[in-house]
């Protein structure tokens, strides 16, 4: 028997968004981390679940070497099996050239790069310089540009690295504005091993502003290892930031850094928004039932605290 949903009580703060995209990240950077190799079936189904939940931007893959992500091998095999959704955006990760041709060939019309705002991590992830990772985007964004291809642009390690501690805030300015006047479209900040506190993220924020990012090209990427990612978001907000990135479950990681654990969960912001009167367009219903679906898929239980309340009313 199934009961209507009354909570939470919808209770509107001041000087918040209307309404916030939020930017699905869960069956790529939720699940690149996992050990076990996830079958292709199951990437899909997840995919047109998140869709058919309400979903509008579904980060699908990523057109890495499969030597460096395994999990993600099955992209050229994944990606056509998601012509048939309609009316969601489909991102994919490229890291170069050669991945945006793959991309390319399959149809993708929304690209997304990925680089850093350390020395450390930019030689661990991509076996290069800051510079250098930016000199290897350039062509990319040039030629998604060129094609009309949305890009978005990724930037790692903004408020701490587990080899270099602290990252200056100036130091990730000059990084992230490097990657927009490249040509990217937007730019998500990424709490890499969630360490960001609300005042960290204003600061950054007001910094890039003053330098010349607009907020509404800026979305955020945190995640929860010290149980921040919510009250990050929610001074992201207070800012006007109006995309989050987002895990369904609070699935993922990151390979390259083993002090990151899972995402920002998609029912717990979705949770909180719903509370606040934001709109998302997301069924969190359909949404969690997706989540405890693949739960079962991975064997083990969603780590996502919204997923366990909900699933056992």
């Amino acid at each position: 028997m199934t009961t209507t949903r009354t909570l939470p009580m919808i209770v509107p703060a001041q000087d918040l968004p209307a309404r916030v995209r939020v930017h699905e990240v869960g069956a790529r950077d939720g699940l690149q981390n996992e050990k076990a190799v996830v079958p292709t079936d199951v990437k899909a189904e997840f995919i047109h679940r998140l869709a058919a939940a309400g979903l509008t931007t579904i980060e699908a893959t990523s057109f890495v070497h499969p030597k460096w992500v395994p999990q993600l091998a099955d992209a050229e095999h994944l990606f056509p099996r998601l012509a048939d959704i309609d009316g969601v955006a489909l991102p994919v990760l490229v890291p170069n050239e050669r991945g945006l041709d793959r991309a390319l060939a399959l149809g993708a019309r929304r690209i997304a790069v990925f680089g850093s705002a350390t020395e450390t991590f930019a030689a661990r992830n991509l076996n290069r310089t800051v510079d250098e990772s930016l000199a290897m985007f350039e062509p990319v964004v040039a030629r998604a540009k060129a094609d009309t291809v949305h890009v978005r642009g990724y930037l790692s390690m903004c408020f701490g690295d587990p080899w270099e501690g602290p990252v200056p805030v100036h130091q990730v300015v000059r990084v992230a504005k490097a990657l927009m006047d490249l040509g990217c479209d937007e730019l998500s900040l990424g709490d890499t091993i969630g360490v960001a506190t609300p005042g960290h993220v204003q600061a950054l924020l007001s910094e890039l502003n003053e330098e010349g990012v607009p907020t509404d090209t800026i979305g955020v990427h945190f995640h929860d290892t010290y149980g921040q990612a919510l009250s990050n978001t929610l001074a992201a907000l207070q800012h006007g930031v109006t995309t989050v990135d987002a895990s369904a479950g609070g699935l993922g990681g990151c390979p390259y850094a083993k002090s990151a654990t899972g995402n920002l969960a998609t029912e717990d912001l979705v949770w909180m928004l719903e509370g606040l009167g934001i709109e998302t367009g997301v069924d969190l219903d359909a949404l969690t039932a997706t989540s405890v679906w693949l739960a079962e898929q991975l064997g083990r239980p969603s780590p996502s605290r919204t997923v366990r309340a909900l699933s056992v009313r």
